[in-house]
């Protein structure tokens, strides 16, 4: 009880609501801003954080993360162009109801669905995750092995168009994660003799190469080839018709109760993401729909599925973090490498040796729901005039912070020459088809999966017929190989 006393009064501290508030504030902007995605945005954040303690780096970061969904659905509703994959379906209702003068309403239900989506996967959170922790510290090496191979398998099958290209993205992924020092044997791998790799490839120049910079190579060749794509209003939001009444926020309050739900169960899945969940919603929505409601032409329970279940999915993806030390998104990924630089492994153990922090950071979130709300209410419109910021000045300004956050992790020109390779890499995955999503998280997970590994190996002494010994990791391992061999016969 001390514990979480303790931490959430380091919550209410008034430089973690700064650094709250600042990542709220950032992430509105990236969800408007041209060119800036929610994962990229974090990979660039992360070196911010160098010089904060734990509790407000982290705050600072899932601010940045929680407040770029909502962000998006501004741009998704004004101007027909979603600032976020994940709004793209909030188009399909958001924009007719701008053009009915309406859009005040649709922004006003987009950032209602948002909090509240957020406020409950938060709570989620809170509720399971400890206890999933403490089921996990009971589970033994070879359980846990299991279970990372299941959680693997589904990330690579799910998170790109190819489960065959998304596995060799995560074994690749997993590769780089065994190069140097051998953790048994304290013998080099793959380093070439580079003394810079012998603690293993930065993870902070992988990060920022493989979402950032490869994304500005994107944007970069987007401008060569179309030029600059200006963004206008087409109309603004209508003086008429802005509030949002009583009776049509409880006529929507099911669907958003309804599109938690989605947003709970994608969230936790490893691999998914909040596009997916948006796009679940909206059609679950739209399944349910009753005779009066008019989806795809001005539908404000569309925008509001759409919007609640993106929003789920960030504090959503914490718990296999939290409880498991898998990344249930990309974002979770990255929010590894923050944890990291402050000296704290995510999984079960963390509750055990940095409670205060845990807690510290769910009193956050919750603050950063409340935020969230505040400055959503108070200048979600006016977020949307960055929509006008040309990308040929967004490109460099992003490019100079990759460079800079690179060189901090090792005060090293190495980290950036990493991380601009890191860039290419990612660039030529995006041509070909490879998930960066995979590639990322088997790097981030594979020094856990082969200590893991190892230990099993040590347990059975390297033969599979103990497996029958442990019921439930063969249970596992069979779920995985028949969901690795359907995913492997469903056609690309």
């Amino acid at each position: 009880m001390d514990m979480a006393l303790n931490g959430l009064t380091d919550a209410l501290s008034p430089s973690v609501i700064l650094f709250v508030f600042l990542g709220i504030l950032l992430g509105y902007a990236v969800g408007v801003l041209p060119g800036l995605n929610r994962p990229a945005a974090l990979a660039v954040a992360v070196p911010l954080s160098y010089y904060m303690s734990p509790l407000a780096a982290v705050a600072f970061l899932i601010g940045i993360a929680k407040a770029s969904g909502a962000g998006g659905a501004t741009t998704a509703i004004l101007l027909n162009t979603p600032g976020e994959p994940s709004s793209a379906p909030t188009c399909l209702d958001g924009y007719p109801l701008t053009k009915a003068g309406k859009g005040e309403k649709a922004l006003k239900v987009a950032l209602y669905g948002s909090v509240i989506g957020d406020l409950v996967g938060t709570l989620l959170l809170i509720a399971i995750a400890l206890p999933l922790a403490r089921f996990a510290l009971r589970v033994g090496p070879v359980e846990m092995t299991a279970i990372m191979f299941l959680a693997l398998t589904f990330i690579a099958a799910l998170a790109g168009t190819s489960a065959i290209r998304g596995l060799i993205a995560g074994l690749c992924g997993i590769l780089l994660a065994c190069v140097g020092m051998d953790a048994e044997t304290a013998m080099p791998r793959m380093t070439f003799d580079h003394v810079e790799l012998m603690d293993g490839v930065p993870l902070l120049a992988v990060t920022v190469g493989m979402l950032a910079m490869t994304e500005m190579f994107i944007q970069a060749e987007r401008l060569l080839l179309y030029g600059e794509e200006r963004s206008e209003f087409t109309e603004q939001p209508s003086k008429r018709d802005r509030g949002l009444s009583w009776p049509e926020f409880r006529r929507v309050l099911p669907t958003i109760m309804q599109s938690s739900g989605v947003g709970i169960v994608v969230g936790i899945i490893p691999g998914l993401g909040p596009t997916v969940a948006s796009f679940l919603a909206y059609g679950l929505a739209k399944r349910t729909a009753k005779p009066d409601d008019c989806y795809g032409k001005g539908e404000i329970k569309g925008v509001a599925a759409a919007e609640t279940a993106d929003n789920v999915v960030t504090p959503a993806s914490l718990v296999p973090l939290f409880a498991l030390g898998i990344p249930g998104s990309v974002s979770a990924a990255v929010l590894i490498a923050a944890f990291m630089i402050h000296g704290v492994v995510p999984g079960p153990r963390m509750f055990e040796e940095h409670g205060q922090l845990i807690y510290g950071i769910y009193g956050s979130m919750l603050v950063a729901s409340l935020l969230m709300l505040l400055v959503g209410r108070l200048g979600l419109v006016g977020f949307a005039q960055l929509t006008r910021v040309p990308v040929r000045i967004i490109i460099p300004i992003v490019i100079m912070l990759c460079m800079l956050g690179s060189y901090l992790e090792t005060r090293s020109m190495f980290s950036v020459q990493l991380m601009f390779g890191c860039g290419v890499l990612g660039y030529l995955m995006h041509r070909f088809d490879f998930s960066r999503i995979t590639f990322l998280i088997g790097f981030v997970v594979g020094p856990l999966f082969e200590l893991s590994l190892r230990q099993s190996l040590i347990i059975t002494n390297g033969d599979p017929q103990a497996l029958l010994q442990h019921p439930v990791a063969l249970g596992i391992v069979v779920v995985s190989l028949i969901a690795l061999v359907s995913f492997l016969r469903k056609p690309s």
